[in-house]
C-alpha cells in the first residue's frame, strides 16, 4: 500500500548521499554552531535538507515537512507529514567519522507509515513500512529482514547512548545515568547518532538504547524500524524532549531500574 511512498524515499536518500559523500572528509564543510558550542551544522546539512525539501514537494506538493535545519513547511492542514533528519551524526561527520545518516519518516494522520535510514559512508540501510516488518540491506544490493535481540538480561548486553546539548549547564545530563548502569551491562557504546543507534538494535547488533533530550526527527524513522524489528519504545521522560528507551520489552524494563 505505501510502496510508492519507500520507493520515493529509497531514490532520494541515494542523492542526499552523494551530496554527503562529495563533502566527507574534505575542507569545505562550512561548519557553523546553533544553539551552543557543541551543536554543529554544516554546509551537508542544510544542502541536504533542501534537497530532500524540494524532492517532496516536486512529488507531493500538497505534503508538509518537519525538518531539523528548517522546521515546518509546506500545506500546514496536509494529512502527510515527513519528518527528515537530513544528516544525523553531524559531528561525527564533521571530524571525519564515518558513522552518520539520513533519517526519513512519512507520517499519516500522526502515524508513522514508512521510515528510512541510511548510512552512506558505510553502505548501510535501514526501511521499514508500517505493518511489513523491518529490513537491513548491508551493501549487497539484497534486503534481509531484521529483528531484535532476544537477550533477557543486561549482563552480556552491549546497549547504547548518548548525551544533550545543554550537558555543559544543565546537571539533567544522562551522565548519572550512565554511572548507574554501567556496572550491570557487557559494555556501552557511544556512537553519535541516535537514528543510527536505534536502527543497530532493531538489527539485534545492539541490545538496548535509551536517550533524553532528543527531537522528533532523530527517531521518527528509528522509531518505526525498531518496532516492525519487534522492538518496543517506552518515553520515560516527559520533561526532556523525547526521551526513550528502546530494545525487546525485556531489556527496555531492564534499563528502567537504572535511569531516570
Amino acid at each position: 500500500m505505501y510502496k510508492e511512498f519507500l520507493d520515493f524515499t529509497l531514490n532520494m536518500v541515494k542523492g542526499v548521499a552523494e551530496i554527503q559523500l562529495s563533502y566527507f572528509r574534505g575542507n569545505n564543510l562550512g561548519i557553523q554552531t546553533k544553539s551552543n558550542i557543541f551543536d554543529v551544522v554544516t554546509r551537508a546539512d542544510k544542502e541536504s535538507e533542501e534537497y530532500i525539501a524540494h524532492a517532496i514537494f516536486e512529488r507531493y506538493p500538497d505534503h508538509k515537512l518537519l525538518g531539523e535545519e528548517g522546521g515546518f513547511r509546506g500545506n500546514e492542514h496536509s494529512d502527510y507529514l515527513w519528518v527528515v533528519d537530513p544528516l544525523d551524526g553531524t559531528t561525527n561527520f564533521s571530524q571525519g567519522l564515518p558513522l552518520f545518516c539520513i533519517s526519513v519518516a512519512l507520517q499519516y494522520k500522526g502515524e508513522t507509515i514508512v521510515g528510512v535510514v541510511y548510512a552512506p559512508y558505510i553502505n548501510e540501510l535501514f526501511t521499514a513500512v508500517k505493518g511489513e516488518g523491518a529490513y537491513m540491506n548491508y551493501g549487497s544490493g539484497i534486503s534481509q529482514r531484521i529483528h531484535v535481540s532476544q537477550k533477557q538480561s543486561l549482563n552480556p548486553s552491549v546497549i547504547a547512548t548518548g548525551f544533550p546539548y545543554d550537558k555543559d549547564i544543565n546537571p539533567d545530563n544522562n551522565s548519572g545515568n550512565l554511572a548507574k548502569i554501567i556496572p550491570h551491562v557487557r559494555d556501552i557504546r557511544r556512537q553519535g547518532t541516535a537514528a543510527y543507534d536505534i536502527c543497530c538494535v532493531a538489527a539485534g547488533m545492539l541490545d538496548g538504547y535509551w536517550e533524553l533530550s532528543l527531537n522528533l526527527w532523530d527517531v521518527c524513522a528509528a522509531n518505526l524500524i525498531l518496532q516492525e524489528a519487534g522492538g518496543v519504545i517506552d518515553y520515560f521522560r516527559e520533561n526532556r524532549g523525547v526521551s526513550e528507551i528502546a530494545g525487546n520489552e525485556t531489556i527496555v524494563n531492564e534499563i528502567k531500574k537504572y535511569i531516570k
